[in-house]
């Protein structure tokens, strides 16, 4: 059964700390940001080959449109694809082959571990050198928050004041989606975005996307053309 991870980066982080102290090696793997996912040891060498034997496997999920995708013999497990955060998993890998992916961009966002006896163990620090500290790094994008509705007569997405969307800037948004009709429902197209409610049903739910550069489209598919809206990202 897949195991969808759940915690926050702080614990995570403690958990991984207390692993390394029982003696399990370490690996760090990462998803985001842009379509980049990767296993690594602690000196940042990918990992292709391994040693079988119990592992402390880090993730760090950097996008909301990705996830992390671990499976192979005797292991399932997967990140939420609308979580970030760092977690911490515990892996006993047998000798096989391991396959990790992000499963909404399979195709192109993977990667295969071979597990082997004789393969090399991770290196578990890096050397540490001398470097002149960089610029502070920017702070994140703030998450604006939007509410799209649709009903049996209109369908609309707005910003937090309440005004109609029609431009936003690219980043993380935060939409709160009232589908108030049995009939229609909310439907959102547009570069990396596909999401909607079912038709038939009401609800109210809460999506968190990151928007790029293009156009968008808000519709309902009972009445795709009446009940529609578009925007632009910059």
């Amino acid at each position: 059964m897949r195991l969808f991870a759940a915690a926050v980066t702080a614990v995570a982080l403690a958990l991984a700390g207390s692993a390394s102290a029982q003696g399990n090696p370490t690996l760090f793997a990462t998803v985001g940001p842009g379509f980049s996912i990767r296993v690594a040891d602690g000196a940042g060498n990918r990992i292709t080959r391994l040693p079988p034997g119990r592992y402390t496997v880090v993730v760090k999920d950097q996008a909301s449109e990705h996830n992390f995708h671990l499976s192979g013999p005797g292991v399932d497990m997967a990140t939420d694809v609308d979580a970030t955060g760092t977690f911490m998993w515990t892996v006993a890998f047998q000798q096989g082959t391991y396959h990790f992916q992000c499963d909404p961009h399979f195709t192109t966002m993977k990667g295969d571990i071979a597990v082997e006896a004789g393969a090399p163990g991770p290196v578990a620090t890096t050397t540490t050198t001398t470097t002149t500290p960089g610029p502070a790094p920017s702070p994140p994008a703030p998450v604006r928050r939007l509410s799209a509705t649709v009903v049996a007569t209109a369908v609309s997405l707005k910003t937090s004041t309440g005004a109609r969307v029609t431009r936003l800037k690219a980043g993380p948004v935060v939409i709160g989606v009232s589908d108030l009709s049995a009939r229609h429902n909310f439907h959102l197209l547009g570069p990396g975005v596909n999401r909607t409610t079912t038709r038939g049903g009401k609800l109210k739910t809460s999506w968190r996307l990151t928007l790029r550069r293009g156009t968008y489209v808000y519709r309902s598919d009972a009445a795709p053309t009446r009940l529609r809206g578009t925007f632009r990202v910059t």
